[in-house]
């Protein structure tokens, strides 16, 4: 079992808030909006790990800050594996796919209802709102893969293609992510994919009222609801995730920029 007080003030890009058994979770990158990269990811994986680990924890906002939910767009070329490596080996792979694994297992751990506020464009793993059980969003907010294979060309591993595909059904999903589609605030209501959709600043109020709605409910009936309620996605998840990512990984081996060049593999330099 986890405590509050024990992970409280322990990330440096999620701030963490809680009265009466809610728990509000802002992701942030120095204050402003979160710019995706291995640190806010090994964060989250750990925060929901003890999250779920926590019984105090009865209801959980998920949200980002300022005027973007995650950012940025990805520089065209540009992926995960180049932010934290000049070449792939078999150790990095290895640290990206525990990590990328659990960021979804791990949040679907969590056995309290989840409400994700949408404060703007969620340009970077915009799935993990979507995996929430209530989403509400901005007027102004949108949803995209900006990491994936129109920008960065790689396929679209890390869950996303699961949750898009779940959600927008398959044919709809497979044009969002081979042309980069942005779905826009209204589209993403009519889709399904957003409950409801208001001004920026009626957003976290909104949240909060839906919390302590929900919070009127008895802990075990809030906890075998969202597990019944997120079992389909969950089993989905475990069954896939691995394998897109490990096709993922095999398509930026065809990349020239991120391989060892014949002057490694001859020092032996490679894999190291």
């Amino acid at each position: 079992m986890s405590r509050f007080d024990d992970y409280a003030s322990k990330y440096s890009q999620i701030r963490l808030e809680r009265r009466n058994g809610i728990l509000q979770m802002t992701l942030h990158t120095d204050g402003a909006p979160v710019r995706w990269g291995p640190i806010i990811q090994a964060e989250l994986v750990d925060a929901f790990t003890q999250i779920g680990a926590d019984r105090g924890n009865r209801i959980i906002i998920l949200t980002g800050t300022g005027n973007e939910f995650s950012g940025p767009r990805a520089e065209p070329g540009r992926s995960f594996y180049r932010e934290v490596s000049h070449h792939i080996t078999a150790d990095l792979l290895d640290v990206i796919h525990w990590n990328a694994h659990r960021l979804m297992t791990r949040m679907l751990d969590i056995e309290v209802p989840m409400i994700a506020i949408v404060n703007g464009p969620a340009m970077r793993h915009s799935e993990l709102p979507l995996m929430c059980d209530i989403v509400i969003a901005s007027d102004d907010a949108s949803f995209e893969d900006t990491a994936h294979f129109k920008l960065a060309s790689q396929t679209p591993g890390d869950g996303i293609g699961i949750v898009y595909t779940m959600l927008l059904g398959l044919n709809r999903a497979r044009y969002f992510m081979l042309t980069g589609q942005v779905i826009g605030a209204q589209a993403a209501k009519d889709l399904g994919l957003v409950a409801e959709l208001m001004p920026r600043d009626e957003l976290l109020p909104r949240a909060w009222e839906l919390a302590e709605q929900l919070a009127q409910k008895n802990d075990l009936l809030l906890r075998y609801t969202r597990i019944t309620l997120i079992q389909p996605l969950k089993k989905w998840i475990e069954q896939e995730v691995m394998y897109h990512l490990a096709l993922e990984s095999l398509a930026k081996l065809d990349k020239e920029d991120v391989m060892p060049d014949a002057k490694e593999i001859e020092q032996g330099s490679a894999g190291e």
